[in-house]
């Protein structure tokens, strides 16, 4: 399996998660009533929706092409290439849309641009609102390789949609307020437990550098790497092994917390929350999903794209909406305010390699 993911723990007391993550401004969303930035311009998933979504997609199959939330109506809407998809959708309390193409051919377009045009600096998604494959390219592509491209997805028709973005794709390993190991520092996402003991999950490609992991620069180790993986997955583990017995919650930078108590997978067209100890909290909304991005030491896939922004030592920040965990972050490309792309490991994959659950 193919996935990724990203933590974070507080401070001495190690009560929250944070982030680390790349090139962005602090969002300029209207505060929310805890003072940290009201959520992004997207529909605001609750639980009955994040179950229905998993539910559906497990019973459709490729009769349907995933689903999004109606930013207007905050309708959860699966997509569906048939008559008989669209009454068991309709049934189960969704909105269904009939769509050309099924997730069987969208992925069999992501397949052949892996094949044909896995070109550094590239990224692709799924985006059932436009039933596309949706193409980014980022400033470090060059003329010839987006031509190559460009001819690859002409092949694919209207599967595929091509986008240029500002800036680099790229995670980073530097700046950012929790975790210090190998000579770098990064963030935390989400602390977790199996049984009594008790860990922080964090981005892989921090994991990679170090055994051992400090909250304070130079100062005595609190945790223990237990696994790591990076690339095609971007996720590790640290045990704590100072005792800690850190709280279940992610920092909101205001002298206040938010509680996690559940884990989903995203859904496109939610607005989202990152905390990361560098831009601290932003907000944006999910565009794509079954996301490869194309970094320059290896690709990483099955990812979450967003426009929750970030700056150099966000990654392994937490993504999440309200009490629930989402995401941790792994890099972005031209991220200023809600403009550009952040990418997410799916929390979930995460927390079923490791067999751990947030609380």
């Amino acid at each position: 399996m193919r996935r990724t993911l990203r933590a974070r723990i507080c401070l001495p007391a190690l009560l929250a998660l944070t982030a680390l993550g790349l090139g962005a401004h602090t969002s300029t969303a209207a505060p929310g009533p805890d003072g940290a930035p009201a959520p992004g311009p997207g529909a605001t998933a609750t639980a009955a929706q994040y179950s229905l979504n998993s539910s559906l997609a497990q019973r459709l199959g490729d009769r349907s092409a995933g689903s999004y939330l109606d930013s207007a109506t905050g309708e959860l809407v699966v997509t569906v290439t048939d008559a008989e998809a669209a009454t068991a959708a309709r049934a189960a309390g969704a909105r269904a849309e009939l769509v050309r193409h099924s997730t069987a051919e969208l992925r069999s377009a992501m397949d052949a641009l892996q094949a044909r045009a896995a070109i550094t600096g590239t990224s692709w998604g799924i985006d059932p609102s436009s039933n596309t494959v949706a193409v980014e390219a980022d400033s470090s592509v060059s003329a010839r390789d987006l031509a190559r491209l460009k001819k690859v997805a002409a092949s694919l028709g209207d599967r595929v949609s091509i986008n240029r973005v500002p800036g680099v794709f790229t995670k980073e390993v530097a700046g950012g307020d929790a975790i210090y190991g190998g000579g770098s520092r990064c963030s935390a996402a989400f602390n977790v437990s199996k049984g009594t003991a008790r860990y922080f999950v964090t981005a892989g490609h921090c994991t990679n550098l170090s055994a051992s992991w400090s909250a304070t620069s130079g100062g005595a180790a609190v945790g223990t790497r237990e696994g790591t993986s990076f690339p095609t997955n971007d996720y590790g583990l640290v045990r704590y092994t100072d005792g800690s017995q850190p709280a279940g919650n992610v920092n909101l930078y205001n002298g206040g917390y938010q509680d996690i108590t559940s884990a989903a997978d995203a859904v496109v067209g939610q607005s989202i929350s990152k905390s990361g100890s560098t831009t601290k909290v932003t907000s944006g909304t999910v565009t794509a999903v079954n996301v490869t991005v194309n970094y320059g030491d290896g690709p990483v896939y099955n990812m979450v794209r967003t426009t929750a922004c970030s700056a150099g030592g966000d990654s392994g920040g937490a993504h999440y909406s309200g009490t629930t965990a989402l995401g941790i972050h792994s890099g972005s490309s031209g991220c200023s305010g809600t403009a550009g792309s952040a990418i997410h490991q799916p929390v979930k994959e995460a927390l079923s390699a490791y067999g751990v659950a947030v609380y």
